[in-house]
């Protein structure tokens, strides 16, 4: 073999091995791109309707997070000095957000009842609430701490270590013989997580509910009006007071999703959910506060780019992605990419 060929048959391995290198990272990123959008869903919602910037919403995922973690694995908690001990089901946490969003709903609802519904009508409403909902995350996460310790957790799912390959798509297609070319190739070592995938879908499966909605029904009227203009809805009937409650309940509902599918795709721990809230707010500001498809947008977006720079500069970097959009897009552009510039009075 010549020296000549043999450089050129290394250029060509390289580049194959970049592409496939570069569609992994797209597709890792994309899937994650689903879960953050349904993250930062309710978030969104809840500001859009009620001007609410709801800093406790990450330690509510967490919240939902170890009530699946319980579900699942069991736990011993400690309440009031009394040490309760309680055996997991195995319930597999996907499915266990039929319990973890009509128990957040509820908590959503009598948060919003006894806590924020006051002075909702004040200009400075907005600044209030971010003040409350920081003490709220104060308060639960205390509470996180107390009843099941600072123990770093995670479920592990009985598909935890299963993953999809390419080729195996053409053999559920009965393409053998392309099954076996892309199995031979770089390609073939183009992995799709079962966690992600399930978790992906199930996030876009919650977001296309929500969708719906909006869109189809008359609570999604009502609530549209209100994000829209709270005075003229108030003025052509929709109790407005009963659809931001409902509405705040709806977020939490989608917090409490998020954290089933956070469970088993991330360790967590009561105090974790910190880092959380700045890279949340970051991909609302990008999508634009309020604007529930900019979020979902934002959200696609900033997955793959954190997920080039991981690749690219290591995970140490990561986080910097969602910091510097934020910086950024407060600096350029800051209704977002899809929000509404606000005029000046």
């Amino acid at each position: 073999m010549t020296p000549e060929l043999k450089n050129s048959i290394l250029v060509r391995a390289r580049r194959r091995k970049t592409l496939a290198s570069i569609i992994q990272t797209l597709i890792l990123g994309l899937l994650l791109g689903g879960v953050y959008a349904l993250f930062a869903s309710g978030l969104t919602l809840v500001f859009g309707v009620m001007r609410i910037v709801n800093i406790a919403h990450p330690v509510f995922i967490f919240l939902a997070a170890f009530i699946t973690y319980t579900l699942h694995t069991g736990a011993v908690l400690h309440i009031l000095g009394w040490t309760l001990e309680i055996q997991g089901t195995g319930l597999d946490p996907i499915l266990s957000i039929t319990i973890t969003m009509p128990v957040m709903f509820i908590i959503g609802i009598l948060i919003y009842r006894f806590v924020l519904s006051r002075d909702a009508e004040s200009p400075k409403y907005t600044e209030m609430t971010v003040l409350i909902t920081f003490a709220l995350a104060l308060m639960v996460e205390g509470l996180l701490g107390d009843i099941f310790t600072g123990t770093n957790r995670t479920v592990r799912t009985s598909y935890i270590n299963k993953a999809y390959f390419p080729q195996d798509i053409f053999l559920a297609l009965g393409m053998q013989d392309a099954a076996t070319a892309v199995k031979a190739s770089e390609f073939g070592r183009i992995l799709i997580p079962a966690t992600r995938l399930y978790a992906s879908l199930t996030g876009f499966a919650l977001i296309g509910g929500l969708w719906a909605l909006l869109r189809f029904t008359r609570l999604g009227y009502a609530i549209r009006a209100t994000m829209q203009n709270r005075e003229a809805a108030k003025t052509v009937g929709v109790n407005v007071e009963r659809v931001s409650m409902i509405a705040f309940g709806i977020g939490m509902a989608l917090a409490g999703a998020s954290g089933s599918l956070y469970s088993f795709l991330f360790s967590f721990f009561p105090n974790g959910h910190w880092e959380w809230v700045a890279l949340l707010l970051s991909l609302i500001v990008l999508g634009g506060m309020g604007e529930i498809f900019g979020a979902v947008v934002g959200a696609i977006i900033l997955a793959v780019a954190a997920g080039f720079v991981q690749n690219e500069l290591g995970p140490t970097w990561q986080p910097l992605t969602f910091y510097l959009s934020l910086f950024i897009i407060l600096l350029v552009r800051p209704q977002g990419l899809f929000g509404k510039k606000i005029e000046a009075r």
